[in-house]
């Protein structure tokens, strides 16, 4: 009876958030209600393991996210792909200006250990926010273990509207060009509708074409993903190879484009890994936050202030515009899966049909997914691993 509760309080907790990005048309996005629903949850009544005990535990996430990764690359070509070089140096170089600013004017205003203990997660998601703890840990700087995740957990609901913010510009920026340059663009396209195309690999009879042969496949392709990512040791994050052998199923034809939304799981797989994110807000408490708080806003706000000097400066010279440049920057705050949710949520609620919803997740969603595996999948883990040298 309780496994039914819990699933029923976690999916109520997302219905929620997303009435309030309906009814607000994205003004207040969707993850950022949920997450301030479990943070309030967290520290009133829920008991901590409510998500793992709703299902959605460490191993069935695991799968979402190898799942979710390969789908996402039937989303995508290789020459999209690969454009998006410019995404991946705005996003990394809106970081650079989080450490810079972070480091130079942080430690003028609090000692060493703290500006080094707090900034990877700042920069990157909960692997940083980990490493940095056991890295506390292990130097008996004990006052500052709870730094790095209460870090983790206010950066990110800092992210959700401010980025819900640039994205709304940059989607009226796009829509207005969209509406004056009469742009034609596919009506079917796999962004925003189901095909019904088939694989041109295993091109089997209609009744053949079950939901279960689709999800066979993609978990095929996510397999040999976590196993090349293995043979090269981590070298490049599981995460970005799932992505890159996903797109390249997809252009060999043996994924359908939107193979998981196909298959009927699309939704059920992103709320489940949504459900774990939220879960990692049970990890500190209202009285350890009160004794950091400080240093966690003023640490924010250079962090904020470094990547959007960064981000407006570097826009014209590669091609962006100065909100989708500090969006692609901005991913660094959360990552897979929000910039997902955050992007298709915008798109959908700033378009008036769907050839614009097309055209601009076409322009917007690989940006911002390439950006958040270059900052919280790679940058940041890196980050982590040079500043626990330095505490």
């Amino acid at each position: 009876m309780n496994f039914i509760i819990f699933f029923t309080i976690v999916m109520l907790f997302m219905l929620i958030g997303e009435w309030v990005s309906a009814a607000t048309k994205a003004y207040i996005p969707s993850i950022f209600v949920t997450a301030i629903l479990f943070v309030v949850g967290f520290w009133t009544v829920l008991p901590k393991d409510i998500v793992t005990q709703a299902s959605f535990g460490p191993n069935f996430v695991t799968i979402c996210v190898s799942l979710l990764l390969v789908h996402l690359g039937t989303l995508m070509n290789l020459r999209e792909l690969v454009a998006q070089w410019k995404a991946v140096c705005i996003a990394l170089l809106g970081v650079a200006g989080t450490l810079i600013l972070t480091l130079l004017i942080g430690s003028l205003i609090f000692n060493w250990h703290t500006v080094v203990a707090a900034v990877p997660p700042l920069t990157g998601g909960l692997v940083a926010a980990l490493l940095m703890t056991n890295g506390l840990k292990a130097e008996g700087i004990t006052t500052l273990v709870a730094l790095p995740v209460s870090m983790f957990v206010l950066h990110s609901v800092v992210g959700y509207p401010l980025t819900s913010y640039m994205l709304k510009k940059e989607g009226r920026r796009l829509v207005a060009k969209f509406r004056k340059e009469k742009i034609e663009i596919d009506e079917n396209s796999p962004l925003t509708t189901l095909s019904n195309e088939s694989p041109r690999i295993l091109n089997l009879p209609k009744e053949f074409q079950t939901p279960a042969f689709i999800l066979v496949r993609v978990a095929i392709i996510a397999l040999i993903s976590n196993g090349f990512a293995l043979l090269i040791h981590n070298v490049i994050n599981p995460n970005v190879i799932c992505l890159i052998f996903g797109v390249i199923a997809h252009q060999l034809g043996f994924l359908e484009s939107n193979a998981l939304k196909q298959a009927g799981v699309f939704n059920w797989l992103m709320y489940g890994l949504l459900a774990y994110v939220f879960a990692q807000l049970n990890l500190t408490t209202p009285a350890v936050m009160g004794t950091i708080i400080l240093q966690i806003v003023v640490l924010i706000f250079l962090g904020l202030l470094g990547m959007f000097i960064a981000s407006w400066i570097l826009a014209k010279p590669f091609g962006m515009s100065r909100p989708m440049a500090f969006s692609c920057s901005l991913t660094a705050l959360f990552g897979f899966p929000a910039d997902y949710i955050l992007t298709t949520e915008i798109c959908h609620s700033v378009a008036g049909n769907k050839k614009e919803e097309a055209y601009l997740l076409e322009n917007i969603l690989p940006k911002m997914l390439v950006g958040g595996f270059a900052t919280v999948s790679v940058a940041s883990v890196i980050i982590a691993s040079v500043f626990l040298k330095l505490l």
